[in-house]
């Protein structure tokens, strides 16, 4: 535990609670967790995490927009819900990927946990571009990544980082709940 784990974990934290309450302030704190925890998961081995969060610093950006534009027009952040066709194409996308990233971490790194570790970053690209799409299936995905978020996190001693996604856990239920009670 460092404190710059424990920076980024109350960066988090209010991130997590601001997107639940779709808040656009749920943005700065997003991009500044990310910065943090690239450097973290990257002192980990942790490169499937490390790299996740580039991602995240980008996709940020996109959702700010997105969300700052859907704002504007109708005066809050509307969430929606994809098709059956939709979910079935992000999941079958979501577990090729994550074979192959697996894979990739696997034979071209020293990675701790390549398929463990990978799996979790390719969930969590999904959970993510369908967050700044305001569509409320990334509840769901954004719990499965906790769950398998926590133990992983125990096992390479990030502690604070471990309990962070607990937190993030009992945000997700929360905002799969509300999301629903807003969606169009």
């Amino acid at each position: 535990m460092s404190p710059i784990e424990a920076v980024a974990t109350l960066l988090g934290l209010a991130n997590v609670a601001l997107v639940v309450r779709r808040s656009l302030w749920n943005y700065p704190f997003a991009l500044a967790m990310v910065t943090l925890y690239a450097w973290i998961f990257l002192h980990a081995r942790l490169y499937s995490d490390a790299l996740l969060q580039g991602f995240y610093f980008v996709v940020n950006g996109y959702g700010w927009w997105n969300w700052s534009r859907a704002k504007a027009e109708v005066g809050d952040v509307p969430v929606v819900r994809l098709g059956n066709r939709a979910r079935l194409g992000w999941a079958a996308g979501a577990a090729l990927a994550a074979l192959c990233w697996g894979a990739l971490m696997h034979r071209l790194t020293d990675a701790a946990f390549p398929w463990w570790d990978g799996t979790i970053a390719v969930l969590s690209i999904v959970a993510q571009i369908l967050q700044s799409r305001r569509a409320w299936e990334c509840w769901p995905l954004w719990i499965a990544v906790d769950l398998l978020a926590i133990p992983l996190f125990l096992v390479k001693g990030l502690h604070l980082t471990a309990g962070l996604y607990c937190l993030f856990l009992a945000l997700s239920v929360w905002g799969a709940i509300d999301w629903t009670k807003a969606r169009a």
